[in-house]
């Protein structure tokens, strides 16, 4: 009977084909098509030489998702599906096509426009190349066009607008490029709009805000710029939202509070500034939320314990403001924590236990405190377990109920011994921590002792005792010699997610922020080019997802140069015409616990990938020990060209000592010369340490400052300046000129040169390495040393190209004096701390207002900026100030910047906030309070002339000079006009009274300028 069946179903195709028939442009379409791809139906399913509208393409066969395991129809592949009921069942019209997973190579033949009829085309996993045919955008039966992971490349072609029935456009992991068209504004049914890991660029068209359907939007992996879209708030149907690793920056924009049914939101990996928005706190929805390697400010808002759904989240490189872990006290569904380098302070929650879905926790890289808790070891459900870098201390307990795979407890403070638990765990670290070894113990974790606190193996014992110190490590692969002739010794053993290595010389110790990342190692066939040493050094490679350190151990105290060598060779060349090139690899790299270098990217270093870039650093080696740490803050992609590739990579270390150990004849021969000259030496030692007294003893205060700051040498400076060129020469400050110099270690520096004559400049310079070399924070330039030779006094900071803030705002044009000098300073030349508030105060009125303090080309009542926002704030109007070109802004923000610049222009220096008052205010931790009234300065004087300085800011109408008192000697008396009206509420105000500014004084104002 099942014969019977099959012959019944097979007659009636037949006939239903006698009778029906596709048209014969789209015979020719589909012909053309296949024929350039070099593809054919599947045998027996449908007749592509004959009637393609035939078989399984007619019959009800769902191929929807031809590549799901679960279909029984994944075979079916290519696959069409015709709609016959066209002209009263007469023509048949194919309505979709399926191409996928598949090796087809070739172009999208323009020809495709033909097929009218389609409603679904999906194309994707194959090698197409090219661009898009502009006749795409005939298929406006379309929903659904899905051409992603392929080799597409070129812009987007306008006519994609005039696909209006489309709900799914997926295009992601292509080549496209260029501005996203502002015609994909009427996809208005759109629903999913996947654009990710393209190279598009500039920002994105406003009217994307059109597509108030969309429920998932991705645009990650790109290299789109400007604030974050305020018109994402028009999609309120989101419920998933990614725009990680593009160029974003700004605040997250407020309107995005709107988007209430999100679920799953990544932003990591944007230049974002600012805090994490507490709005966030409101899409309680969320089961994912990522924020990894931004550089939010902190705290993270407490508004995140009404995330009740949330399952994964990341967090990462927040700074400027801790925060403790109360706000998870709710968040019992979490399966993933990462706050990692979050400025997380505090201890671990005691109820830790209760998150019983837990199966990662990553609160490395913070500040936390106190003892392990013993319920963090009694979930079953807990695999991976990093909280490395923090404060904790105490013993390690004692039992566990459940063993997590993974344990990092490195750079910490624990102590006591080790429980038997530590040998049944796969990947364990504990370097550098406060245990205590003995015989019973000290091959437990081997190699462990010599990593605790203060490296304690051969301290003072170096085992380097030849004529050079030094080591040298093939990072991934076998012991090798170099074309140099440095033997690199082997370092090709797999790491795991938390462990360390110990050799004799050198250890390596090495901690990964994912859970699931399989090799350590990465090797490459790739010839790397673009180094004199040796190609072959570059083939094995030692990778990290985290925290990758290095360590020479027993090394004698002194100077050395460490030497990394590194080569892209995991992501393809930029230049390429695929989704792999968009990989971008992103660390930092610290020499003795100090950052050298921020954001390293190798590829973009070393101009292109497979190619070596090797960087030198200069090293101070003073307890025996050298450390050397490759980290990753969270920026760079994640995923290209495979879930994990991202991270630190290093091909090769090499330490070698600056010092060389003199033999014996030479120290015999030294001692006869010194016996020979030491009576000659002690005479002039008299007369010269009498003459240097003074020096000594500024030496000395330099010297004793903690903690003391590296010492160049005056050599290496003039080399650095190349002798203090003039074509080097920066400017020339208050107390010397400044110079651009090159240090023998590749690092562009500034060189502040103390000038002779100036009066200052011994207890300034002082100073000056007293207050930076204990205070660092990344807005401030840092001082890398000083030079202390003989008569000279040279500060060296770091070189920084973005000149001033006045020039960042105005130009270089404007450079003459504008009144940032408080009235007490320009008027008696009394200077105190709040002199400095009131300059601050003038500069936020700047920024907000997008002009100078003084400026003549304006309406009259507008040239002063003080007298102006007064005027605006008297008649309630101070929002006019903020700069018109500003769109979009926080109106209470900027009321808030507003008020504090006005307290901090007061007249009285009593009258303004202390800077820590004025950071707690702008910062919202402290009412502003009672705005003063307008300050006497500018109440009782009148402004003729606003322009040349801030003290004609004080000219009186009826008080300027007459000719006949134009000479140089000649006084401009001050006198106040009537009483203060603003002393009824201001009662700290101090009136100024008369003074007598001389025309000399007025030079000196002029010429110290800012």
């Amino acid at each position: 009977m099942i014969w019977l069946r099959r012959w019944r179903a097979h007659t009636c195709l037949l006939r239903h084909q006698n009778r029906t028939k596709l048209t014969e442009s789209a015979v020719r379409a589909l012909n053309s098509i296949f024929e350039q791809w070099g593809t054919q139906a599947v045998l027996g399913l449908w007749n592509i030489s004959g009637e393609p509208c035939s078989g399984s393409a007619i019959n009800g066969t769902e191929f929807e998702n031809p590549n799901n395991n679960n279909n029984n129809n994944r075979d079916l592949n290519p696959a069409i599906v015709c709609n016959c009921t066209y002209d009263n069942g007469t023509t048949c019209h194919i309505t979709k096509l399926y191409i996928d997973d598949n090796y087809f190579t070739g172009h999208l033949p323009a020809f495709i426009g033909n097929m009218s009829a389609l409603t679904e085309l999906s194309i994707s996993s194959n090698s197409f190349s090219g661009p898009i045919p502009k006749e795409l955008g005939n298929l406006k039966e379309l929903t659904v066009l899905d051409i992603g992971s392929n080799h597409f490349s070129g812009t987007l072609p306008p006519e994609l607008g005039n696909l209006v029935k489309l709900k799914t456009l997926s295009i992601s992991y292509n080549s496209f490029s260029g501005p996203i068209p502002k015609e994909l504004g009427n996809l208005k049914e759109l629903t999913l709009l996947d654009i990710g890991s393209n190279h598009f660029s500039g920002a994105l068209p406003p009217e994307l805000g059109n597509l108030v359907k969309l429920t998932d939007m991705s645009i990650y992996r790109n290299y789109f710029t400007g604030p974050l879209p305020a018109f994402i708030d028009n999609m309120s149907a989101l419920t998933e939202l990614s725009i990680s690793s593009n160029s974003f920056s700004g605040p997250i924009p407020k309107e995005l509070g709107n988007l209430k049914e999100l679920t799953y939101f990544s932003a990591s990996d944007n230049p974002f500034s600012g805090k994490i928005p507490d709005f966030i706190g409101s899409w309680t929805n969320l089961t994912s939320l990522q924020f990894q390697g931004n550089s939010f400010e902190g705290p993270i808002p407490t508004s995140f314990s009404r995330l009740t759904s949330l399952t994964y989240l990341r967090i990462s490189d927040i700074y400027n403001g801790s925060s403790s872990l109360d706000f998870i006290k709710n968040l019992k569904s979490l399966i993933e924590l990462k706050l990692r380098n979050a400025l997380i302070s505090g201890t671990i929650p005691s109820d830790i236990g209760e998150y019983q879905s837990l199966v990662t926790l990553d609160l490395s890289f913070n500040n936390l405190t106190g003892r392990l808790p013993s319920s963090l070891f009694n979930l079953s459900s807990l695999t991976y377990l990093f909280l490395g870098n923090n404060s904790l201390s105490g013993p390690l307990p004692s039992k566990m109920s459940y063993q997590p795979k993974t344990i990092d407890l490195s750079y910490n403070f624990l102590s006591g011994s080790f429980p038997q638990w530590v040998t049944a765990i796969s990947d364990l670290n504990l370097v550098v921590n406060n245990f205590t070894f003995d015989s019973s113990n000290i091959n437990t974790l081997p190699g462990l002792n010599c990593l605790q606190r203060n490296f304690p193996c051969n301290r003072n014992t170096p085992q380097y005792s030849g004529i050079t110190a030094s080591f040298s490590i093939n990072c991934g692969g076998q012991q090798m010699t170099g074309n140099d002739g440095i033997l690199y010794e082997s370092d090709d053993s797999e790491l795991g997610l938390a462990t360390f290595s110990v050799t004799d010389n050198w250890a390596v110790s090495n901690v990964d922020s994912l859970s699931d990342h399989t090799s350590s190692v990465n090797k490459t066939l790739a010839q790397v080019t673009g180094t004199d040493g040796t190609p072959k050094l570059f083939q094995t490679s030692r990778m990290s997802t985290g925290s990758l350190r290095y360590y020479g151990l027993g090394l004698k105290n002194g100077l050395y140069t460490v030497t990394l060598h590194f080569a892209e060779t995991v992501y393809e060349s930029r230049t390429s015409q695929n989704w792999q090139s968009l990989g971008r690899r992103v660390f930092d790299i610290y020499i003795q616990g100090t950052q050298r270098t921020k954001d390293f990217d190798i590829s973009k270093e070393a101009g292109g990938v497979n190619r070596a870039v090797v960087r030198k650093f200069n090293v101070n080696v003073l307890e025996n020990y050298l450390e050397i740490h490759l980290f990753w803050a969270g920026k760079g992609t994640c995923c290209i060209p495979n879930y994990g590739d991202y991270g630190p990579l290093i091909a090769a270390v090499h330490a070698a000592s600056d010092f060389t150990k003199k033999s014996n004849t030479g120290l015999i021969v030294g001692i006869a010369i010194l016996v020979g000259v030491v009576s000659l030496l002690l005479i002039f030692a008299i007369l010269y340490m009498r003459r240097k007294k003074s020096e000594k003893e500024d030496d000395e205060d330099i010297l004793g400052l903690g903690p003391r700051p590296y010492t160049f040498s005056y050599v290496e400076l003039r080399t650095a300046t190349e002798d203090f060129n003039p074509s080097n020469k920066l400017g020339e400050g208050g107390y010397g000129p400044v110079y651009k110099g090159t240090l023998s270690d590749g690092r562009v520096v500034a060189v502040k040169q103390l000038s002779v004559s100036s009066h200052q400049g011994k207890s300034q310079f002082v100073s000056e390495i007293a207050t930076i070399s204990a205070v660092q924070h990344r807005n401030l330039v840092k001082l890398y040393g000083c030079c202390i030779e003989g008569r000279h006094r040279i500060l060296v900071y770091e070189y920084l190209e973005n000149k001033s803030l006045d020039q960042a705002l105005f130009g270089t044009n404007l450079s003459t004096f504008r009144g940032y000098l408080a009235p007490e300073y320009a008027l008696c030349g009394h200077l105190t701390e709040k002199a400095d508030v009131f300059g601050f105060g003038v500069v936020v009125l700047e920024i907000l207002s997008g002009r100078p303090n003084s400026y003549n080309n304006l309406d009259p009542e507008k040239i002063s900026l003080l007298e102006w926002v007064w005027t605006l704030h008297e008649n309630d109007q101070t929002l006019g100030l903020v700069d018109p070109r500003l769109t979009e802004f926080d109106e209470t923000e900027a009321t808030r910047l507003i008020r504090v610049a006005l307290m901090c222009t007061q007249g009285s220096p009593m009258a303004r906030p202390s800077m820590s008052r004025v950071v707690a205010m702008l910062s919202g931790d402290i009412d502003i309070g009672i705005v003063m009234s307008k300050p006497s300065y500018l109440t009782d004087y009148d402004f003729k002339d606003v322009t040349t300085s801030l003290t004609s800011r004080f000219l009186v109408e009826d008080d300027t000079p007459s000719a006949s008192s134009k000479g140089s000697n000649v006084g401009l008396n001050y006198q106040l006009r009537g009483n203060n009206a603003s002393g009824a509420n201001t009662p700290w105000i101090d009136h100024a009274p008369s003074v007598n500014v001389t025309q000399s004084l007025l030079a000196e104002i002029r010429a110290e300028g800012r």
